[in-house]
């Protein structure tokens, strides 16, 4: 769980530093997905936070979140001005650090957390959350600062996950392909197969092509956010051209 929990007060710091920053003008700026302001964007994260305390609090207590709570809360988070979502993401990813804090090594060691059809542990738990923060965060960063990219210690937690974003997140194309992503800081290796109706995932060296990016960079492309505007330059812009319809993003 530390390597999780590290890199998401990282984020959270990171995130506190960037709304600190903010006049009021910027908060009904368009963020990076378009169709959202940087206000919207903070009001995900700061709903986000109090349902994740929420089921934490439930899963300790063995008492279930009371039926319509999410919607209750995304009601409240959409009702506040700008500048009360702005304040209130700050507030609420604080809570849930501190409560996570809070947990005896029993309770880290043996809470299962619901997600979707599946169970997840604390430290998987905190990994998404961090996927989560760690993205929306550069949403609101880049368009401020389009030179903004994800942090090396986030990357490295989420490099973990991708296989399973993909799984879910992926579009197949039809194309049949064997390729190797290599990444740089940290250095990690996953072979892309598509083709087949899905898209996977899967660490280690394939035998096909390889393509070398940043790990960070690499994230963000699964995410749908690598385009050719925020793609460094020393990247082969043509394999990453042919790999980003599969990465519509979410």
């Amino acid at each position: 769980m530390i390597e999780q929990l590290h890199a998401l007060h990282a984020s959270v710091e990171r995130l506190r530093g960037i709304v600190e920053s903010l006049a009021p003008s910027q908060l009904t700026q368009a963020a990076y997905p378009s169709e959202w302001t940087i206000a919207d964007t903070l009001s995900h994260l700061g709903s986000g936070a109090v349902i994740m305390l929420a089921t934490l609090d439930a899963v300790v207590s063995g008492r279930p979140v009371a039926d319509g709570f999410n919607q209750s809360v995304w009601d409240e988070w959409n009702a506040k001005s700008p500048a009360d979502q702005a304040a209130g993401v700050v507030a609420a990813d604080h809570a849930l650090l501190e409560r996570v804090g809070a947990l005896t090594e029993e309770q880290q060691a043996s809470l299962q957390f619901p997600f979707g059809p599946m169970s997840l542990g604390l430290p998987e738990a905190l990994g998404m959350r961090l996927n989560e923060h760690a993205l929306h965060t550069w949403d609101v960063e880049v368009v401020l600062d389009p030179t903004a990219v994800l942090s090396e210690q986030s990357a490295r937690v989420i490099l973990g996950s991708l296989p399973m974003i993909a799984r879910f997140a992926a579009k197949d194309d039809g194309v049949e392909r064997n390729v190797t992503i290599r990444t740089s800081e940290p250095s990690q290796q996953f072979v892309l197969v598509t083709g087949a109706g899905s898209v996977s995932l899967i660490p280690g060296v394939g035998d096909g092509p390889i393509v070398e990016l940043p790990a960070e960079s690499f994230v963000r492309l699964v995410y749908g956010r690598l385009d050719a505007g925020h793609t460094p330059a020393d990247i082969d812009a043509a394999k990453i051209a042919a790999l980003r319809p599969l990465f519509p993003g979410f």
